[in-house]
């Protein structure tokens, strides 16, 4: 009689300490500014203005898409006052192809329009200015007062920063503000503008979705999750 062999336990991973997680977060950053050295956002803009609407339309739409759309919608609304004052029809039609083109239409409109009424057609330089104007949340905040001002405010967590925080061992939150929380302890605020920006860079062109390239990426080593995807490996 052959007797059943009873199934091995999974090792538990030993906890990270605060110090080793310090220690592996400054080397994640450290690497990938050397494959970014210069980490900026992918939206071509002129202005803060300018730069504000375009993140508008970044919204579940490609950067490539909405610089499309922008190279030509820029030259027509130069200012605040030419969006608020736009034909709602024309407008939507002019960036329809970003997606969800009547709400971002009408979430622009009434934004230039607040900016007009509120702070002589200027861009507040103030995250919580900022989130109070229709379609701003803290996200698009960021990323104005961060690449558009120079000014640290907070961590810009998208779709990108969101996945490859959880993977690096970042964070564990779903909620988007509940993991820029996470990055703001985790990493010296003047880190916080950089750190967003090449977790964005690297997550299109390295750590996607669906199929992460783990034995081509420059922080493998240090990463948690390397090698735990279909075609990855450490």
């Amino acid at each position: 009689m052959v007797k059943s062999v009873p199934p091995k336990k999974k090792q538990r991973k030993p906890s990270e300490s605060s110090e080793a997680r310090k220690d592996r977060t400054a080397g994640i950053l450290q690497l990938l500014k050397r494959e970014f050295p210069r980490p900026k956002t992918a939206l071509l803009y002129e202005n803060p203005f300018q730069l504000l609407i375009a993140t508008i339309l970044s919204a579940q739409c490609t950067d490539e898409r909405v610089n499309m759309v922008t190279k030509d919608l820029f030259k027509k609304y130069r200012a605040p006052a030419d969006f608020a004052r736009a034909n709602v029809a024309v407008l939507e039609q002019e960036i329809r192809s970003t997606g969800f083109f009547r709400m971002k239409t009408k979430n622009i409109m009434a934004c230039s329009q607040a900016l007009v009424n509120n702070h002589g057609g200027k861009v507040p330089e103030s995250i919580e200015e900022l989130v109070l104007l229709p379609g701003v949340g803290r996200k698009t905040a960021n990323v104005v007062l961060g690449q558009g001002f120079g000014i640290t405010s907070g961590v810009v967590v998208d779709t990108h920063v969101h996945r490859l925080s959880q993977r690096l061992g970042f964070s564990t939150a779903d909620d988007p503000e509940k993991v820029e929380q996470d990055l703001m302890e985790l990493f010296p605020r003047r880190h916080w503008i950089d750190i967003g920006t090449v977790l964005i860079l690297h997550g299109r062109t390295t750590c996607g979705a669906r199929s992460p390239k783990c034995p081509d990426c420059i922080i493998a080593d240090l990463c948690p999750s390397a090698g735990l995807f279909p075609g990855g490996s450490k």
